[in-house]
């Protein structure tokens, strides 16, 4: 897989919990850290997405906001 995103992190899915139309995916990276994905019904269909299945969670943005109290 070749793509140009430079942030490529892999994981389990670890959750997946189905809204009527979308869905939220949590993966679980190494050490425990989690990130969680909303995707359609039909991306988790077409990839295939079940619970402990292997994954990539590509994040390809723009700018990144940070804030601080």
């Amino acid at each position: 897989m070749k793509i140009s995103a430079r942030n490529v992190l892999k994981g389990r899915v670890k959750r997946i919990v189905h809204g009527s139309v979308n869905s939220e995916v949590v993966v679980e990276l190494p050490g425990g850290m989690e990130i969680t994905s909303i995707i359609t019904k039909n991306s988790v269909e077409n990839l295939d997405l079940k619970e402990g299945r292997e994954v990539y969670a590509v994040i390809k943005a723009t700018s990144v906001m940070l804030a601080s109290d």
